[in-house]
């Protein structure tokens, strides 16, 4: 848990609700959690404090206030690159995709990205990020009802996902 949170995730704090299922993602973990959990990622094991409002300027353009980055080297930059290895793998990728590889690619980018679907199909995740972007999707119902079965990630999330990605990149 150490690391887990190093790299942003607050949201494990109830022991009682998880055991090594935490490993695979048998966690509930806040979207916003995962994005900056990932951007670690994406900036070679760096976090920055995420921000939502870089600057305020007044009416005649003055800067009041502005953002720092506030950045700590969390994981050593080898592991991160492992893993990013295995996250941009097309081809490790694509029997999993098979028709649906084409919303995982982008041409001219080296795009990482992970899937995740509960087993109840109650929630569908797609996170996928470079080093200048990182993207998450949820899918799921508001009410905590499960989706089709056929609503896994790869048919809930990851067209959301690619169609932001593209858009983006």
């Amino acid at each position: 848990l150490t690391l887990v949170r190093a790299m942003g995730i607050s949201t494990l704090n109830e022991r009682n609700r998880y055991g090594l299922t935490l490993a695979l993602g048998g966690g509930e973990v806040k979207l916003i959690d995962m994005i900056k959990a990932y951007s670690v990622l994406s900036q070679d094991g760096v976090l920055h404090e995420q921000a939502t409002i870089l600057s305020v300027e007044d009416k005649n353009g003055k800067t009041l206030e502005s953002y720092r980055d506030a950045k700590e080297q969390v994981v050593n930059s080898g592991y991160v690159r492992m893993v990013n290895d295995i996250l941009t793998d097309t081809g490790a990728r694509s029997p999993l995709f098979q028709s649906s590889m084409g919303l995982t690619i982008f041409p001219n980018h080296e795009v990482a990205m992970k899937t995740g679907t509960t087993n109840d199909y109650r929630d569908a995740w797609t996170f996928g990020y470079t080093p200048s972007l990182v993207v998450g999707v949820w899918a799921g119902n508001n009410d905590n009802k499960p989706l089709e079965q056929s609503g896994g990630s790869i048919l809930a999330a990851v067209p959301i996902w690619s169609a932001f990605m593209k858009e983006a990149l």
